[in-house]
């Protein structure tokens, strides 16, 4: 089971959301708003930017963090989609 790192609870705060573990087979977070889930988020088996941090410092959590974002630059722009909150929450 995935452990929610303190900073996605920070940005989950930050952007006036709840995270709870996620209830979805392969996901790692489910993201609510007013008591609503609006999605499910992070696959597990991959890494997000506070596991990477935990396991191998900032310099490289701040690099993969970098790729993650050039990468999945199109998911941002539609809010509240699944790619905008992982983008937000998890990296």
């Amino acid at each position: 089971m995935y452990r929610i790192r303190p900073y996605s609870y920070r940005q989950a705060r930050k952007y006036g959301v709840e995270i709870y573990p996620s209830t979805v087979q392969g996901k790692k977070i489910d993201v609510y708003k007013r008591g609503k889930k609006i999605a499910s988020i992070g696959a597990k088996g991959y890494f997000d930017y506070p596991t990477y941090l935990e396991r191998y410092g900032l310099k490289y959590a701040k690099e993969r963090q970098r790729l993650y974002k050039l990468r999945h630059r199109q998911n941002r722009i539609v809010k509240n989609s699944p790619g905008y909150w992982a983008a937000k929450i998890l990296w």
